[in-house]
């Protein structure tokens, strides 16, 4: 079953942040027409509907193409997908191979390798989903990926706040968000009893009544990376994305996730944003969809 959508009467909104990272500049007015967006994540329950109708096989678990990976030895270049793995102490944060490894075999349905699985996953949000695997869903489920300007209006929902919910983090100490909790990337003590992943809707709704846009998981746009935003007159999605990944293309990522911590990864903000390959799937990463 799709996910249901939460119409959007569109309009115009100020996007974008001077206040942590570069990459969120500058501020600038943006449009968007209305639009509908999914109200949640799509789920390893809705995942897995799509792959038993279609046959689907993700990015993750196809045979690496050694012309995209000039001097990789084709020994290594085996199916599989970025795991994160908690450290055992502090190391160095400026060096993100300390905490994400290559798992032969990991992909959405072992999002952490061979032993792992979803069972009892249903209603958590896939991950281990690359860009053309995100866009395949919402072309089977007659939707699209939302762009960059389209998620973050819907995240905002009329906040101009630092958060989606106010300026505070955790205000009067309430957990808004799937974030991580304790000190990155060695110690965490759950957010609201939950390591990783939590299912869909655990957290409280933003005011246009939207789950999890915030932390869980990363969430893939239409839009192309680039060091700023690149302003443009309009807001349009692109066209059809091939189901080939190109891995010298980068995607912009909205949201933050349950990996987002103050000391390392102050992205759990709707004006927030980081880069990722199409090719590439982790276990912090998934999507919703839109329709016009």
């Amino acid at each position: 079953m799709l996910t249901e959508l939460v119409e959007l009467p569109g309009g115009s909104f100020r996007m974008g942040s001077t206040s942590f990272y570069p990459e969120e500049a500058p501020i600038h007015t943006a449009t968007v027409p209305p639009f509908a967006i999914e109200r949640h994540p799509v789920t390893n329950a809705q995942f897995a509907e799509f792959v038993c109708a279609t046959g689907y096989v993700t990015v993750a678990e196809r045979p690496l193409d050694p012309s995209l990976y000039p001097g990789v030895a084709e020994a290594d270049l085996l199916p599989g997908a970025l795991v994160f793995r908690q450290t055992t102490g502090p190391v160095n944060l400026r060096d993100w191979r300390q905490w994400w490894g290559w798992a032969p075999g990991a992909c959405w349905k072992r999002p952490s390798g061979p032993g792992s699985d979803v069972v009892g996953k249903a209603e958590h949000p896939v991950v281990q989903i690359a860009y053309p695997d995100a866009a395949a869903y919402a072309q089977w489920a007659g939707r699209r990926l939302p762009s960059e300007a389209e998620w973050e209006f819907a995240a905002r929902a009329g906040a101009t706040s630092v958060y989606a919910w106010g300026d505070e983090a955790t205000p009067d100490g309430e957990l808004m968000a799937n974030t991580w909790q304790g000190r990155f990337p060695y110690l965490n003590v759950g957010a609201s009893g939950w390591f990783g992943t939590s299912p869909v809707g655990h957290f409280p709704p933003n005011g246009f009544g939207l789950v999890d846009m915030i932390g869980n998981v990363w969430e893939w746009t239409t839009t192309r990376y680039s060091a700023h935003h690149a302003i443009s007159g309009s807001c349009c999605p692109p066209a059809a994305v091939s189901e080939r990944p190109d891995p010298a293309v980068n995607q912009t990522l909205k949201g933050g996730s349950h990996l987002c911590a103050p000391e390392y990864c102050h992205r759990y903000r709707p004006a927030a944003r980081s880069s990722q390959s199409q090719d590439t799937s982790t276990t912090h990463i998934g999507f919703r969809c839109v329709t016009s």
